[in-house]
């Protein structure tokens, strides 16, 4: 498979977004994993404290399609949770839009 091919997919499709929100980290991390589980997503606690990992099977002309979601406590001011999403992929990128808006709308809870 071209390689230049599959780079420009994974540039087209993928998704970075930071958020804040109130919810604690490990709150954040509990619905990412319950989130894109629903969705058909391998979502797990990654190797590295407050990170999920989410995995999938092929899309589109990529073999597989990865993201990943961070929570970090406390950043700025206490009682915020900084979180930053990252995929790539046809169905997992708009999935994480999806989650972002989610937590956007904690917010206003």
């Amino acid at each position: 498979m071209n390689t230049d091919a599959i780079n420009a997919e994974l540039e087209r499709t993928a998704f970075q977004k930071k958020a804040v929100t109130p919810l604690s980290a490990p709150e954040v991390l509990a619905r990412a994993i319950a989130f894109f589980t629903e969705r058909g997503y391998r979502a797990t606690p990654a190797g590295r404290p407050g990170h999920v990992a989410v995995i999938g099977k092929g899309e589109g002309i990529l073999p597989r399609v990865t993201g990943e979601v961070a929570a970090r406590a406390d950043a700025g001011k206490p009682g915020t949770t900084l979180v930053t999403l990252n995929a790539a992929g046809e169905r997992l990128g708009p999935a994480m839009a999806e989650f972002h808006a989610a937590l956007r709308a904690s917010r206003r809870e």
